[in-house]
């Protein structure tokens, strides 16, 4: 089985962040969203990956290749960014016929990957949601079984999202379908879906079964990633994590400190994490995710996200309060 992990988006929601960095390397909980799938998917056992790289992927290549020698890992060219379908679809010669679970690159979920891999058919995992519209949509009979996928319906008839976590055994029928879409022009908001070919192969006869997913995490726009974070930093258990004595200062945890950063007279958390080689003196900062090599001095922040050298300086504020009063500093 080879693992498909689409990468070449550009992250528009999480610019400015994404005009120098991938989506899929942004931080979170001590980690990068990158890092924690591939993670999962090498604990279910799986060693073989392809990347489908496209916008900044030569960062994304040099990342898995430091971090994870160990692997075997494939590198695909998506120069135009033309939907799900058309990134797996450039996948085919590299996985020939082989079994696939496809994972989508902002896409953390929390489930039994191992029991995922060991179904003996093509299995989608589901969610429920309160607003289906904005996601694939499955329709699922009494045994589990799916009767019908469609991609953002205006009229949804199930509230059962598709969560971007496909196992595929049927890997022909898979690429015929998506190959059938674009020789046909077969398009959904203007692109070629995934979805579109899973419908292909349920109108062919393949059978897919579902499964729902324990926790499903947003990472696609600033403040459900920062909801993410602070999940993801109690879950990881990095309350204990920062065991240096940083110099008059205060950590309040869940929080998650990189390596070589230089803290003082600061109160840092909760639901915070720095990246490494940070420097944050004077400062109060919860709710956030600070990148590497950034300064902060003087500032106050929460639910902010500061990407990596980045430099803040605040001014310091001499205030004199009477009761009952409330100013917001901007």
């Amino acid at each position: 089985m080879k693992a498909i992990i689409p990468v070449a988006g550009a992250g528009t929601k999480l610019r400015p962040h994404t005009y120098t960095q991938p989506k899929a390397l942004i931080p979170l909980a001590g980690r990068t969203i990158l890092s924690i799938i591939v993670d999962q998917l090498v604990e279910a056992g799986i060693t073989e990956f392809v990347f489908v790289v496209g916008y900044l992927g030569e960062k994304i290549q040099h990342y898995v290749e430091k971090k994870y020698p160990q692997l075997t890992c494939h590198f695909v060219q998506q120069n135009s960014r033309e939907g799900t379908g058309h990134a797996i679809l450039l996948t085919r010669e590299v996985v020939g016929e082989d079994e696939v679970l496809i994972v989508l690159g902002d896409t953390i979920c929390e489930c039994d990957f191992k029991e995922v891999i060991a179904s003996p058919y093509s299995i989608l995992g589901l969610k429920k949601v309160d607003d289906p519209r904005n996601f694939g949509v499955a329709e699922v009979d009494e045994n589990a079984h799916i009767t019908r996928v469609i991609e953002k319906p205006q009229i949804p008839k199930s509230n059962l999202a598709l969560v971007g976590l496909y196992k595929i055994k049927e890997s022909k029928e898979l690429y015929d379908c998506l190959q059938a879409n674009v020789d046909n022009h077969i398009k959904s908001h203007d692109e070629y879906q995934l979805t579109d070919a899973l419908e292909c192969m349920i109108e062919r006869g393949v059978r897919f079964n579902s499964f729902k997913v324990i926790n499903w995490f947003d990472c696609g726009r600033k403040d459900t990633l920062l909801e993410t974070n602070a999940i993801l930093l109690k879950k990881y258990k990095l309350a204990n994590n920062p065991v240096l004595p940083y110099e008059n200062t205060i950590i309040i945890p869940p929080v998650s400190i990189g390596e070589g950063c230089n803290i003082k007279n600061s109160i840092i958390g909760p639901n915070v994490a720095v990246g490494d080689n940070t420097v944050i003196n004077y400062s109060i900062v919860k709710d956030s995710i600070i990148g590497s090599f950034s300064n902060l001095y003087e500032v106050v922040l929460k639910s902010s996200l500061i990407g990596s050298d980045a430099n803040i300086r605040g001014l310091s504020q001499s205030l004199n309060i009477g009761d009952n009063t409330e100013i917001d500093l901007g």
